[in-house]
């Protein structure tokens, strides 16, 4: 795993927001249309809104924990690695993956690197997404999520932390790809 003892970075605006621990509750029903946002893609140096898909194709949006470039939470790191193994897994069925991180411009650029990440990686380090969704937060980052939506935008599935299963498996994802078309 990629983490050091450097801790630089860590401690900044958005580690004291998140700090409070708040419970993976979100409220967004199975079949209702997503809430819209607009991030930038750090692997593609491009702007992402979730409605560029609508029409198009499904999506599964992947909220995950990166405390800094050097700081991976343990139990998120093997889903970044994984899901990164596996994006053309999810391409070849037509669903774009788009990873949320609540890393910064700077940080996400050097995951992009370091990981050789493939799919578009959004960086939201305001965390407006990650509470529009409502994963969750804990110890100062957003809590991981996942939430497939199809191509009319409306919510198909959805997995919230939990420290029993902190994201959902990646057999699980491709297999609920299958159930929406």
């Amino acid at each position: 795993m990629l983490t050091s003892n450097d801790f630089s970075g860590l401690l900044n605006e958005r580690f004291f927001r998140n700090f409070v621990p708040i419970p993976a509750t979100s409220r967004l029903r199975l079949g209702n249309p997503m809430v819209e946002f607009e991030l930038p893609d750090i692997t593609n140096n491009r702007q992402v809104k979730l409605s560029d898909y609508r029409d198009k194709q499904p999506v599964l949006l992947d909220f995950t924990r990166i405390f800094t470039e050097k700081q991976y939470c343990p139990l998120c790191y093997p889903h970044i690695i994984a899901m990164n193994e596996n994006y053309e897994r999810f391409t070849e069925k037509g669903v774009e993956v788009l990873m949320i991180t609540s890393t910064d411009s700077r940080q996400s650029q050097q995951v992009v690197k370091d990981l050789g990440v493939k799919m578009p990686l959004l960086s939201d380090p305001n965390c407006r997404t990650f509470k529009a969704y409502e994963v969750g937060q804990a110890l100062g980052a957003p809590l991981s999520g996942q939430f497939l939506i199809d191509q009319q935008g409306k919510l198909r599935y959805k997995h919230l932390f939990s420290f029993l299963s902190a994201n959902a498996e990646i057999e699980t994802l491709l297999n609920r790809i299958e159930t929406i078309q």
